[in-house]
């Protein structure tokens, strides 16, 4: 799987750290597993339930999200170098994980994608956090997962968290009133 995983998310490959990329598809890997998909089909998941009839698929949107994100970090860390910095390699596990709760939030059933029994009870941020504290990710990483939808709005993101969150919502708010 690792060698398919990277060729539909190339963005994988920027991170250098090798054992926190292993972790990183690692963690897809099984959540791939866990809720039922095979890789082929992660290009025709909605990215959200919440937009009826989504064209959007759920790795088109991780893809843009991990984009937006390394631009942006790219572009903070040209001006912003001396206040502060930015782990560019957990930024990206954090980008391509940030929605992965969400192959365990849905399903699909009767040719409709819904929520699954896991996702009645837990949101993706939720069970995001959860698959990949098993492969111990970084704290970091953890901390992006968690904190990148609404759940994450009354406690403090580090830098990384608070790219990612709003690369997020700059690749959801748009496309509201699209579709």
């Amino acid at each position: 799987m690792n060698s398919k995983l990277l060729d539909i998310l190339p963005e994988l490959n920027e991170i250098k750290d090798q054992t926190l990329l292993q972790k990183t598809i690692s963690c897809f890997e099984e959540a791939m597993q866990t809720g039922g998909w095979r890789a082929e089909e992660l290009d025709k998941i909605p990215f959200t339930l919440l937009i009826p009839d989504c064209k959007i698929s759920f790795l088109q949107h991780v893809r843009a999200v991990t984009q937006v994100s390394l631009h942006s970090a790219r572009t903070l860390q040209v001006f912003y170098a001396a206040h502060y910095s930015i782990d560019m390699d957990q930024l990206v596990a954090g980008s391509v994980l940030h929605d992965i709760g969400k192959l365990l939030e849905y399903k699909l059933e009767d040719q409709n994608y819904q929520k699954s029994e896991s996702g009645r009870y837990l949101r993706h941020p939720f069970s995001g956090v959860a698959i990949a504290s098993k492969w111990r990710l970084p704290d970091k990483v953890l901390h992006i997962i968690a904190t990148h939808a609404k759940e994450g709005d009354h406690g403090k993101r580090c830098p990384e968290a608070v790219i990612v969150h709003h690369a997020d919502f700059m690749n959801f708010e748009p496309l509201k009133d699209v579709f």
